[in-house]
């Protein structure tokens, strides 16, 4: 072709439709970008705006009109225009957003109104505020706050307990540590609950609920499941040296520590009573595998089982079986004075181990 050669229309018509197809990529791009990013500030303003429903409601419907403007704009070819204005705008709700910070004074519900406190002397732990409620229902009950001294020593066992409440991947992760002096207890990362609130596993997402870690007996934090709200608990012993239950027990105190020093929010995939028990046992036994069924944590054990760390010769559908705690939990409310952590363990595997 010649200097004065002008490019065949084959060439001009391919080169045309190339740029027509990558500004409709581009657009379709920020339109996601738009509405997931909306869809976000909508929800945003719902779970923390300190205004009425229908203020939160004016707030959502305000916000999307905004966001559909900007995409409407978008593709109309005023790409520059659109994306400013929505980024200004999205710039000045996360400035808000990153106001919100967690608190430690709230009207906070009876049953996470006190925060664990420890103190560790060698091998002496003194704990203050562990939870010992009788639950007759979830509103009937009578509230106990205890101190207990435990003999880190003296330490047997780890269980770790899977609460199913909303089908079979969503779960509450619960984890005993066991005595040979026969007492058991339970630690549950759970959120705290201001007086008359409820969980939400989408407000999990938008800092809606501070961290708790509770602290208490097997009667009172796994009866309350299985007896009162109806919920399906399995149990499973856990295999580990008792330097590393040691370490665990630990861990949890630590946890609790911090958490008085400064509260921290919950989150419904990222900070949930699974993954900060994985967050603590990685300490103890490092390169254990990141994996999705540590967020499905319904299916738990299963990685549990697959990483060895179950009660070895059972299937995983043998251990599932036993370690169905449920109806035992719920036949030893007829037998006045029995033991409630015994009761539950008949049958369990590797519980009858020394």
């Amino acid at each position: 072709m010649s200097p004065s050669s002008s490019p065949s229309p084959a060439i001009t018509h391919s080169t045309a439709g190339f740029r027509t197809l990558l500004r409709i990529v581009g657009r379709v791009a920020a339109s996601l970008v738009l509405l997931l990013s909306a869809g976000w500030a909508c929800l945003a303003l719902w779970y923390q705006l300190p205004v009425g429903e229908t203020g939160k409601v004016l707030a959502a419907v305000l916000w999307s009109g905004f966001g559909l403007a900007a995409l409407v704009l978008l593709w109309r070819g005023r790409a520059a225009r659109a994306l400013l204005s929505y980024a200004i705008g999205f710039a000045l709700l996360l400035g808000w957003w990153n106001t919100i910070v967690p608190l430690q004074q709230r009207d906070w519900a009876d049953d996470v109104a006190r925060q664990l406190v420890a103190r560790v002397d060698g091998n002496m732990v003194t704990l203050e505020n562990v939870r010992n409620f009788d639950w007759r229902s979830d509103t009937d009950y009578t509230p106990r706050w205890e101190t207990r001294r435990y003999d880190l020593e003296r330490l047997r066992s780890v269980d770790v307990s899977v609460s199913y409440w909303m089908g079979p991947a969503i779960a509450h992760t619960l984890v005993s540590f066991g005595f040979d002096d026969g007492r058991f207890l339970t630690f549950s990362i759970e959120i705290r609950k201001e007086r008359g609130e409820s969980f939400s596993s989408i407000g999990g997402f938008f800092r809606r609920f501070e961290l708790s870690l509770v602290a208490a007996e097997e009667r009172d934090v796994l009866r309350v499941r299985t007896n009162v709200r109806g919920e399906d608990v399995h149990m499973y012993r856990v295999r580990l040296p008792q330097a590393e239950m040691r370490s665990l027990f630990l861990a949890y105190l630590d946890q609790s520590a911090a958490l008085l020093r400064a509260p921290s929010f919950y989150n419904t995939l990222t900070a949930n009573c699974t993954t900060i028990v994985y967050d603590l046992a990685r300490r103890i036994v490092p390169g254990l595998p990141m994996d999705w069924r540590l967020l499905a944590s319904g299916y738990l054990p299963d990685y549990l089982y697959d990483v060895g760390g179950l009660t070895p010769g059972y299937s995983l559908e043998a251990l599932r079986a036993n370690g169905r705690i449920t109806q035992r939990a719920i036949a030893s409310d007829a037998v006045p004075g029995v033991d409630f952590s015994r009761a539950i363990r008949q049958g369990l595997p590797g519980a009858e181990a020394p």
